[in-house]
């Protein structure tokens, strides 16, 4: 199954680029880590994966999320 085919009816994970500003988006990215730990990095990261799912809302698109990276 490819990740951006819909599963179920469901909406399909969209891989292709689709931000609006993907370089200032890296470095906002980047600048949130600077001052951080490792594990404090690492925490955000977390926290950052999560609320990001929360506003996808939808299981099966995250899980074509989580196979898509884990390909990659």
């Amino acid at each position: 199954m490819q990740a951006n085919m819909p599963t179920d009816a469901a909406p399909a994970l969209i891989i292709e680029p689709h931000l609006d500003a993907p370089d200032d988006f890296y470095e906002a990215l980047i600048d949130s880590h600077q001052g951080l730990s490792t594990e404090q990095s690492h925490a955000l990261n977390a926290r950052l994966v999560l609320l990001l799912a929360n506003h996808v809302g939808s299981l099966p698109v995250l899980r074509q999320a989580l196979e898509a990276a884990r390909r990659s």
